[in-house]
Order: C-alpha cells, then sequence, then structure tokens
C-alpha cells in the first residue's frame, strides 16, 4: 500500500512537469544533437527535463512577487543553481536504481497512466489521442514520458526505504514545547522620572565628558562607503512607455471579474443526514429552544468549518435563489446541497459594484506601463554590460543610456534612496575599489551597476558636535540611576518577601507571559530578562527615563490539554522529522555523486539559458 502511495505521488510530480510544459513560453523541447546537460554515474540529466524544470521555477518566482521575472534577476536569486542542483540528486538516484535494478512492471506503468486525469476522455476513460496530443505538446515522447515514470517510481522506491520510519525524539520536542509553552507570572512596579522626590542637577562639563568618553561607540560615526552608481527604475522611463487602448481594454477584459463583483452573502452552511433531520433542527431554531451554534457544536464542528465565506448567486446550485431573498440573520432551508439538506445562515450582505474601464483605466495603464518599462530595461542589460566591458565608465554610461548617475556615502543606517533595495544593501558592503562594475538587478526590476570610490573610517564625534545627544543620554542615565537609589531599600524588603503593599509600591499582576508575548511599554528585553529569572526573584529593568521592579511570582509548564500546544508539538514534530528525513536524502544522494561521479555539459546549459534571454 505505501509503496502505489509513492508511486502516485511520483506520478502527479511528473504531470505537473507535463502542465507546465503545455503553457509553456518557447522552452518545450530544445533541438540539436546535444540530449543532456550533464552525468551523475550512467544516469543522464536530460536537457529539455532541465528546461521545464527551470520555467516552472520561475514562474512560482513570478507568482510569488505577482510580477514577471527576468532570466538575468532568476539567476541573481540562484534558480538556475538550485534547478541544476536538484536535478543532480534525482540523476544520482537514477543511478542507483539500476546499479540495483530496481524497476516497475508494465502493469505497474498502465495502471499509473490510466488514472492521470489529464489523459481521459470526455466520458471519464483514458483516451488515447488525449495521451498522445498532451505528451506532444509537452515536447515528450511516449517512451520518453513512461521512462520518467518508470525512474520516478524508482527513486521514490529508495527514497521512501530510506525516509520511512524517521521520527523526532521526544525529549527533542518537549524541550522545544517548553522553552515555547512556559509561563510566568509577575509582579511589577513601574517608576517614572515624574516619581522622583528630588530633582535632577544640570551636568557640569565634566559630567558631559566623563559620559561621553565611557560611551564613545554610541557616538562613533560608522565605516562610510563613497559609492557612485548608475541606476535606472521602472518609475523613471514609466512616462515614456506607449499603451495602446487595445491593450488596455485586453487588460480590463481579463480582470473582469475583478472590476466587476456581481452581489454576495457571507454564508454559513450546515448539512445534515436526511431532510426530516434538517426540518427538525431548523424547527427547533424557528421555536427559539436551540440555537445554529447548537447544532454546530452537536456535530462536532466549530463555525469556521461551516463557513463558506462570500458566495455569489451561482456558487450555491439550487439553494441560491432562496439564500439571497433572506435577510440577514435568517437561516434558509432545508435546502438541497452536494453536501445533502442543509440550514444557511446569512450573516452579510456584500453588494455588487462595478468599477468601469474608464475608472480602471489609470491603474490598467500603471501596470500595463511598468510591466513594459521593466522589459525595457531588462533589455538594456547586455548593452550596458558591453559598454562597461569596453572601458566606458559610470559616468559614461549616464550619457550615452537612460541610466542615471547617483552618488552615497553609504553604512549600515542608511536606507533612503537605491539604499532601500535589500539587493544594494546586500552588495554595497563588499565590493572593493578594485572591483569592476557590473550591471545587477534589483528585486521591482531596476537595475544598477555601482564603484566603491573610497572608504571612511568609524570616527569618533567630538563632544562639541554632538553635545545636546550627550546631554540628553546623560540625562535619561541620571533619571535611571536616581530612581534605582531612591528605592533601593523598597527593593531590598521585597528580596526579602515584603509585599508590594507593604513596601508601599503600586503595582500590577500579569499573569501568564510567554516568550511568544509581549508586555506593552516595557523595554525589548524585558520577556528574556523575565525569563531568565527563578520563582521568587526581584530585579530592576532599565526603561526610558522609567525603573521597572519586577517580582516572578510563578512558573507554570505548557498546559498539556491546551489544543493549540498539542497542535504545535505535532507540527514541531513533523517539521523537525521532515529535517532529518532531508538530511538522510542528502547525505544519500551526495554518497551516490561521489561514489559514481558527476559530468556537467557548461555548453548545454548556456544553451538551455538563452532560449531564456
Amino acid at each position: 500500500m505505501k509503496g502505489n502511495t509513492v508511486s502516485k505521488s511520483a506520478m502527479w510530480v511528473l504531470m505537473a512537469l507535463l502542465i507546465l510544459g503545455l503553457g509553456g513560453f518557447g522552452v518545450t523541447n530544445l533541438s540539436g544533437n546535444v540530449r543532456s546537460v550533464g552525468t551523475v554515474g550512467d544516469a543522464e540529466i536530460d536537457l529539455n527535463a532541465y528546461a521545464r524544470a527551470l520555467q516552472a521555477e520561475i514562474r512560482a518566482l513570478e507568482a510569488d512577487r505577482g510580477e514577471p521575472v527576468s532570466f538575468a534577476q532568476a539567476q541573481a536569486d540562484g534558480v538556475d543553481a538550485r534547478v541544476l542542483s536538484r536535478l543532480v540528486s534525482e540523476a544520482a538516484l537514477d543511478h542507483e536504481t539500476s546499479r540495483l535494478g530496481l524497476s516497475i512492471g508494465d502493469t505497474n506503468l498502465r495502471d499509473q497512466i490510466l488514472d492521470i486525469p489529464g489523459f481521459r476522455g470526455i466520458d471519464g476513460k483514458f483516451d488515447r489521442e488525449a495521451y498522445t496530443f498532451a505528451l506532444d505538446q509537452a515536447g515528450l515522447s511516449e517512451a520518453a514520458f513512461e521512462a520518467d515514470i518508470r525512474a520516478e517510481t524508482a527513486r521514490t522506491l529508495v527514497q521512501g526505504a530510506i525516509l520511512s520510519g524517521v521520527s523526532t525524539p521526544t525529549a527533542y520536542t518537549d524541550a522545544i514545547l517548553t522553552y515555547v509553552g512556559e509561563a510566568r507570572d509577575v509582579t511589577m512596579a513601574t517608576l517614572a522620572r515624574g516619581d522622583l522626590t528630588t530633582g535632577l542637577p544640570e551636568p557640569t562639563d565634566e559630567d558631559l565628558r566623563s559620559y561621553h568618553q565611557s560611551h564613545l561607540p554610541d557616538f562613533t560615526k560608522p565605516e562610510t562607503r563613497a559609492i557612485t552608481y548608475v541606476w535606472l527604475t521602472p518609475e523613471m522611463i514609466i512616462d515614456e512607455v506607449e499603451v495602446d487602448d487595445a491593450a488596455l481594454r485586453e487588460a480590463y477584459e481579463a480582470r473582469l471579474d475583478e472590476f466587476i463583483q456581481p452581489e454576495r452573502r457571507l454564508v454559513e452552511r450546515l448539512a445534515f443526514p436526511d431532510r426530516a433531520a434538517a426540518e427538525a433542527a431548523k424547527a427547533e431554531i424557528d421555536a427559539g429552544t436551540r440555537s445554529f451554534e447548537d447544532f454546530v457544536e452537536d456535530r462536532g464542528l466549530e463555525l469556521s468549518d461551516v463557513d463558506m465565506g462570500d458566495v455569489a448567486l451561482g456558487d450555491l446550485d439550487g439553494a441560491g435563489s432562496d439564500v439571497f431573498a433572506a435577510n440577514v440573520g435568517d437561516i434558509a432551508g432545508p435546502l438541497d446541497s452536494p453536501i445533502g439538506p442543509a440550514l444557511f445562515r446569512v450573516n452579510a450582505v456584500l453588494q455588487a459594484t462595478e468599477t468601469t474601464y474608464e475608472d480602471a483605466e489609470a491603474e490598467l495603464r500603471d501596470a500595463l506601463a511598468g510591466d513594459r518599462a521593466r522589459r525595457v530595461i531588462d533589455a538594456q542589460i547586455d548593452t550596458v554590460d558591453d559598454l562597461l566591458a569596453g572601458g566606458a565608465t559610470l559616468e559614461d554610461i549616464a550619457d550615452e543610456t537612460d541610466m542615471e548617475l547617483g552618488q552615497i556615502d553609504w553604512h549600515g543606517g542608511v536606507v533612503e534612496g537605491i539604499s532601500a533595495y535589500t539587493g544594494f544593501r546586500q552588495a554595497a558592503p563588499t565590493i572593493t575599489t578594485s572591483d569592476y562594475p557590473e550591471v545587477a538587478t534589483l528585486e521591482d526590476g531596476s537595475i544598477f551597476a555601482m564603484r566603491l570610490d573610497g572608504i571612511t573610517e568609524p570616527e569618533i564625534q567630538p563632544l562639541e558636535d554632538v553635545r545636546a545627544a550627550v546631554r540628553s543620554a546623560w540625562l535619561t542615565q541620571s533619571a535611571t540611576d536616581a530612581l534605582r537609589s531612591q528605592i533601593a531599600d523598597q527593593v531590598t524588603a521585597l528580596q526579602n518577601g515584603d509585599s508590594f503593599e507593604d513596601t508601599g509600591l503600586a503595582s500590577e499582576s500579569v499573569i501568564g507571559l510567554t516568550r511568544r508575548g509581549f508586555q506593552p511599554g516595557t523595554p525589548p528585553e524585558f520577556i528574556e530578562t523575565v525569563f531568565k529569572m527563578a520563582e521568587g526573584d526581584v530585579t530592576l529593568i532599565d526603561g526610558n527615563e522609567s525603573l521597572f521592579i519586577v517580582r516572578l511570582d510563578q512558573i507554570t509548564p505548557p498546559n498539556d490539554e491546551d489544543p493549540e500546544l498539542a497542535q504545535l508539538r505535532k507540527g514541531l514534530a513533523d517539521q523537525a522529522a521532515g529535517i532529518i528525513a532531508q538530511d538522510f536524502y542528502q547525505v544519500l544522494a551526495a554518497d551516490i555523486r561521489n561514489r559514481a561521479g558527476i559530468t556537467l555539459d557548461q555548453q548545454a546549459l548556456n544553451a538551455v539559458h538563452a532560449n531564456f534571454q
């Protein structure tokens, strides 16, 4: 049974690749004499399989970002390396299964192909023409596809043999659950600067000099890098990009479901075994003897289990008319539904909305212009690279292209302009004066190249330049020190067992603090400090011109009956088991690769990449 499940999983993986191939953008079948991009032992890494996998990863990245991703951007994110690494691991398992003589029989192969819905006709049965057509569109022969299924199934058998039975040690999950789920009960008092019984003196020059010298890191300019750069963003050229009315109309029609929303209802649906049971429940609800919630609870369900969300008239089949005729709070039914006779409760009415083409035009124009601007920018990468390779300076690039020249004195605290981009902030700390300017992409499709002109080492700021900041910091520290001195005797009494009331300190109790929690008004280190305390400990925590006196009253272990923690325990165990299993798999794949040897054809890889440019 387990082997059969594994085989079905393999089948669906292959189908996913097949379906992606059907909608490809020209990378479904690469012609030529080269068939593979490399080998692991006796197993080849098929060139077309690499192209399809690369295409699938780029599409997934586009779906995640919600915008087109160029191949240059995908390479910068390491997509090609990840795909190749995965296929190398699969080839390693193919080599091992071949060495072990593992394979599935023709009968199992036939059954798996017949189970694939995409190969069925309108009668629900396997259709030979649909099978041939789908494979042809994906650039696969029947022999190649069937060989892929055999190989994937054999790989899965090896993986299953290694990964089955992997479990997480109980001590591991207990330790993490204790860390996450333990709670603390504390009593605390808060004193602010206004609680001082004496005023603060005005700092002397000597006070400020002393504070400045003892806190030099706080008054030191960080290392600053003088960077010259050129960059081009979609916003810089978006006004120059033309978008015709036909394209706007086409985009509007494509998003019609978004711009024209029919009237909808927020509905809950509770199904019953038969109509008699549904009618009896409706009668009790109408009589007021029981509520809709009571019947949901009787079925062992939560309201979230019966919530259909917002639905349109057509989503409810034959029940739609009655449900849409009901008012908010009404219960309609019993009515027929795909899961049996049901009661429908209407919780809200969402009125129909329509955004006309004229109202949507500006949004559509921005979206299309932005997309085209990114494509224009992407097309300029090779030109700029060629200019740089020919010896052009960044200043020359700014004169000869649409790119704009800029300069920034950069350090980690600068997050404006080009430094707002993660890609720039990652590159800026590593550039050297000997580095050759190269074009790189940013997360929104922008491109840039930069040059390091010089580095200014960290510099201590003279007292006279930061006198106001030093004075403010001195006053804050002095207020905290004065508060500590003022309540020293009360803290000692608390440590000796007196209550907050006995010491005259106004206090509050905080119950059930966890490491995942947050106590409003406290400094960032508050939770961490509390969880380092033992029961009965009293400690002081500095705030901003304030002081927190905290006593730890009780440590509560995780509640084993808490459903949330039980779910967390299962999630932790499953996650850890998955990580351990993946480590086992990687060890096996690495061992096979080392024994079998790897050969990669860079020219073949470049040929595939060229189809994405």
